[in-house]
């Protein structure tokens, strides 16, 4: 199989950031407001009072200090608790095609590519804006992109499983190049009136070019030396919003139709899978765990992140070797691993090996080895 490469990432971050002492203030009166509305309720046991939310709860339970999302105002309303974005024309660009836009054109900066060098557009991210047309096919319309383009969704895990499906397609002679993206809306579908995840997503979208390594031209290579990726059903993390929701009314809006998990189930059952899927990827690719010199994990909770490398490594990791971004990004899904990736790669040295790994619902695992050229 002939050789491939990252050979160049890109991120958008969007304009507005919401600290936990914003998300909190917010919430708060949510609670306060609920509560004085259902006090004699409350106090006939028919509902349960809310609790209040703080910012030491929230770091000390995620390691997250704040979030990009991509309008704040409504989301920190109380009365509205979502953001205020206006509805599209279909002959306007979408949102999520928009900020695929803005990462794909760094990424082709980086790699030193323009559109006419790619043939293929996969867009893998955990909630696409709509059913159809694909978001791909909108995003290779907007950039002037000739091929073919596709969406797929793997919850968190996206990334590195679109990583895998490009490399394939290089692999195969399907195309010289192919445009990866992972537009994460995230704040579309989490509950922001839940105390328990309230505060764990953010916006944002990073893009990766991947192309032989025979004709790859950009400055920042990474050729990929094993991928592995693994599924495992669960029920854990689950979003049930769908198209299919309209059969029954009397379900549409209520909470399962949003982001939900059994956060403590997640974790104590998914970190030994990640490490274990590390370390059978790695030792694949003919390297050992002391090999690897930076592990770029999903970032959605920086506990998890840490226990994960102190199981691979026997210690714990210092920042360099397990760059964190979830403390200013949140979870932002399939993107997070790749947002550490672009953020903490140039200062590595030619030879260097790491490691891309993400994790999520379904279960999902995708780990991808790569090599600095």
């Amino acid at each position: 199989m002939k050789p491939v490469v990252i050979s160049g990432t890109g991120l958008f971050t969007p304009p507005n950031s919401i600290s936990n002492d914003e998300l909190v203030t917010a919430f708060n009166a949510y609670v306060e407001l609920f509560n004085a509305e259902n006090a004699d309720k409350i106090a006939a046991g028919e509902v349960t009072a809310l609790e209040p939310s703080s910012s030491a709860f929230i770091e000390k339970a995620s390691g997250i200090k704040s979030r990009y999302v991509m309008e704040k105002s409504g989301i920190l309303d109380p009365k509205h608790m979502t953001s205020r974005i206006k509805e599209r024309a279909d002959e306007e660009l979408s949102l999520q095609a928009e900020i695929c836009v803005a990462a794909a054109r760094e990424a082709l900066a980086r790699a030193k590519r323009t559109p006419a060098d790619i043939d293929m557009v996969l867009v893998a991210a955990s909630n696409m804006q709509r059913a159809y047309p694909a978001m791909a096919v909108e995003v290779q319309d907007a950039l002037g992109i000739e091929g073919f383009g596709f969406d797929m969704n793997v919850a968190c895990s996206s990334a590195t499983f679109a990583i895998q499906t490009a490399a394939g397609a290089v692999q195969t002679g399907q195309a010289r190049a192919v445009l990866v993206l992972n537009p994460e809306i995230t704040s579309a579908h989490l509950n922001f009136r839940d105390r328990d995840s309230h505060f764990i997503f953010g916006d944002a979208c990073t893009a990766m070019i991947i192309e032989a390594a025979d004709t790859a031209i950009g400055e920042h290579q990474f050729e990929i030396l094993d991928s592995k990726l693994k599924t495992k059903f669960s029920n854990n993390i689950r979003n049930n919003f769908g198209f299919m929701n309209r059969f029954d009314e009397a379900g549409i809006g209520l909470p399962d139709k949003l982001f939900r998990q059994q956060g403590r189930k997640v974790f104590k059952e998914v970190c030994p899978m990640a490490a274990e899927m590390i370390r059978e990827t790695v030792e694949a690719s003919g390297l050992k765990v002391e090999d690897i010199s930076r592990f770029w994990l999903h970032q959605a909770n920086l506990n998890m992140n840490q226990l994960i490398v102190r199981m691979l490594m026997g210690r714990d990791a210092t920042p360099e070797e397990a760059p964190v971004i979830l403390d200013t990004y949140a979870n932002t899904s399939s993107a997070g691993s790749i947002i550490a990736f672009h953020k903490y790669q140039d200062d590595m040295p030619s030879g260097s090996k790491g490691v891309i790994c993400s994790f999520g619902a379904g279960y999902s695992i995708g780990c991808v080895v790569v090599r600095k050229k």
